[in-house]
């Protein structure tokens, strides 16, 4: 299945965006489609590889159409760009000074209607428009519709200067919103600016300036002092500091030379460096990490799925209670004019339009989204910044994740026919084959050549060790399990660190104890957790249960679960997830590459030093750039801060709307006010949403 971007111009109603939504799911081809009004990024997959691409686009285009918006589409994806529309301003603007001169009193009532008039259909003729072609279509319920009615309804009435100076308030409103809507767009893009214009590709003795998705694996690219580097790859000439901070979100040069693997999106900070490209844009670090963030919001969380679905509810309800208001007070209390009552449900109707929710709670998360970016946190989805608020319990995998796991050889315990020498040998053969990083550990110990064509019968078994065949002797290299599978007696090891059993021809031959450290900033993080109220800290490993408990008790665990074998490990989240009460969630976090079916398991999987790893990216619905654990208590701050910033808009503009509608009914507002409850409310909302991008600590 082939998924395409496109870019929808001109998208300025949230509403419109939803209606566009709800069109594209119903041609037939479509298997899904989303999409997202802060990046104005259409995103649509096909069920049929055999469908013509060009006829569903088309299909779109003519829907997008229907609704005043742009559909760019192409090969390469679409960024959004902010235009303002001059027609449209310089209409406005030649409106307010026919208003203005309206209320010249020597004019003649024609002369003052034609000027209202006049004035009211240039603010307006985009909404007028829009109205029109909605209700041809059969969609009524948005706010084109309800100020159509309103402002029509005012001129109906006898209230010109009001039906025309509306439409002239709603418009500058729109102006002020879209410009803040447009002001948060480029700060979140200015957060993410860090994809690089150009390579400088070496073709022969010369340089040539080619675009990053031009490059082929392969070619070598030379990155100057100063800019970026645009693909991943390898030095194979010269040595530079690079500044990862715009992949990180701190400041941590590190020193490259040749044979070091630099990523994209670093910038070089020093010498001269001639690169070897070792992937393609589309598939480098920098490429994976602006996919992640610009496409997180299209994963909408259960607040916004909500307010989707209540205002559906909500506009034709409070429409319904403004007919009321119109035609039942004359006929039912003595005196009162239809006119009077018309004028008052007319502000009803003004009141009625939702868009400071549908608008200001999916800027909300993609604001807090982009600020996590800025702390090196990277989400696939706002609702997994939603659900971070929401953790009672994280679980720990040990290694790598809370340890550096960077192992050494510490002690090497021999028994009686074996040297310290023959013990070693043998644990390096039997780990001669394995990635794993105790076996790389034994294997540098070891330092010597093996000969691995003598290796035969090679098992790693999952959890427990290695088996083999080396010339005539069988030798087994693992935990305490493996050689008790094989009826092999091995006695206790009383020392901190990770023992490896050896045995040769079912003959205990001893152990190799293994040491890693605890990360610095581990028990820092275990505190700072309990501190923002993470009521259940557990650690899983398949390490021995001496050295779980020494690292759990240093870190003051609540729970600790040693020799779990990986099926167990997700039997022991499966028990903890079915303990936790149905609000609280649970997050699992690990190194990314070999806790794949654990971080599935539960309800956020977090990935430990995400920096250039696939595994880790394609595994985790989080991934923390760095292997710094406590980069968790950052994310679900930003995760706090953004629900409470969601809830005061939420709040101010069920406030404000409830508030201007009882004043409404009571003739007290106008429609001066009913336009601050829609328009106004909602650039404030905006403006809030945005404090979470220009927050430097949370």
């Amino acid at each position: 299945m082939k998924k395409y971007e496109m870019i929808l111009q001109n998208l300025d109603c949230k509403d419109c965006a939803n209606k566009i939504e709800e069109k594209i799911k119903k041609i037939n081809g479509i298997k899904s489609v989303s999409i997202n009004f802060v990046t104005k990024k259409l995103a649509f997959e096909l069920s049929n590889e055999n469908l013509e691409k060009g006829d569903v686009i088309s299909s779109i285009s003519s829907i997008a159409e229907n609704m005043g918006v742009i559909l760019e589409h192409g090969e390469d994806k679409g960024e959004y760009k902010h235009i303002i529309d001059k027609n449209d301003l310089m209409s406005t603007c030649i409106s307010i000074l026919l208003f203005s001169i309206a209320f010249v009193p020597t004019f003649p009532y024609w002369t003052k209607f034609l000027l209202f008039f006049v004035s009211y259909l240039l603010a307006g003729k985009n909404v007028l428009i829009r109205a029109a072609r909605n209700i041809s279509l059969g969609q009524l319920w948005d706010e084109n519709f309800l100020m159509t009615v309103a402002t029509v309804g005012a001129f109906f009435i006898g209230e010109f200067p009001e039906g025309a100076a509306v439409m002239i308030f709603y418009r500058i409103g729109k102006f002020l919103e879209n410009a803040a809507v447009n002001r948060s767009r480029n700060s979140i893009a200015d957060l993410m600016n860090i994809k690089p214009d150009y390579a400088n590709i070496k073709i022969g003795e010369g340089i040539k300036k080619v675009s990053p998705e031009q490059v082929n694996v392969g070619d070598v690219i030379v990155v100057k002092p100063g800019e970026k580097i645009p693909l991943d790859g390898k030095i194979i000439f010269g040595d530079s500091t690079v500044d990862m901070s715009m992949l990180t979100g701190e400041f941590a040069p590190k020193d490259v030379g040749v044979k070091n693997d630099v990523l994209s999106g670093s910038i070089n900070r020093g010498g001269l460096l001639y690169i070897e490209v070792t992937k393609k844009y589309t598939e480098s670090t920098v490429s994976k990490i602006l996919d992640l963030v610009q496409n997180a919001s299209n994963k909408k969380t259960e607040t916004e799925n909500f307010i989707t679905k209540f205002s559906k509810l909500y506009t034709p309800l409070v429409i319904s209670i403004s007919v009321l208001l119109a035609f039942m007070p004359p006929f039912i209390i003595p005196g009162e004019t239809f006119s009077k009552w018309f004028y008052r449900s007319l502000v009803f109707l003004v009141i009625s339009c939702p868009c400071a929710l549908v608008i200001s709670i999916p800027l909300g998360y993609f604001g807090g989204i982009g600020a996590a970016s800025k702390y090196g946190i990277l989400l696939k989805g706002s609702n997994y910044l939603e659900a971070l608020s929401d953790i009672n319990t994280v679980v720990f995998d040990k290694t790598g994740t809370i340890t550096k796991g960077i192992f050494k050889v510490s002690k090497l315990n021999p028994t009686d026919g074996f040297s310290e020498g023959s013990l070693l040998k043998y644990a390096a053969i039997a780990e001669s084959l394995s990635n794993h990083p105790i076996a790389i550990s034994i294997t540098k110990a070891y330092g010597k050549e093996i000969d691995v064509n003598k290796i035969e019968n090679f098992k790693e078994l999952a959890g427990r060790g290695i088996k083999l065949r080396y010339g005539n002797e069988e030798i087994l290299a693992g935990n305490k399990l493996l050689l008790q599978e094989s009826d092999i007696e091995i006695p206790k090891v009383n020392m901190p660190g990770t023992a490896v059993y050896i045995a040769i021809d079912k003959d205990y031959a001893g152990n190799i104890v293994i040491s890693d450290q605890i990360k610095d900033d581990a028990k820092k993080t275990l505190s700072g957790l309990k501190r923002i109220g993470i009521k259940n800290l557990v650690m899983l490993t398949g390490d021995n249960k001496e050295e779980a408990l020494r690292v759990g008790s240093q870190l003051q665990f609540d729970h600790i679960y040693a020799e779990l074998l990986p099926h167990q490990k997700v039997e022991k989240i499966e028990e903890i997830a079915a303990s936790e009460k149905q609000k609280n969630k649970m997050a699992f976090v690990g190194d990314g590459i070999n806790d794949a079916p654990v971080l599935s398991m539960a309800d956020i999987g977090i990935s430990m030093g995400g920096l250039g790893s696939d595994a880790a990216m394609e595994a985790a619905d989080i991934v923390l750039m760095t292997d710094e654990p406590s980069k968790l208590i950052d994310a679900i701050k930003i995760s706090r801060a953004t629900k409470r910033i969601i809830r005061q808009n939420i709040i101010w503009a069920f406030g404000v709307k409830i508030m201007v509608l009882l004043l409404g009914a009571g003739g007290i507002a106008t429609m001066w006010e009913a336009v601050f409850a829609d328009v106004g409310v909602t650039l404030l909302a905006v403006v809030n949403s945005m404090r979470l991008i220009k927050r430097k600590k949370f």
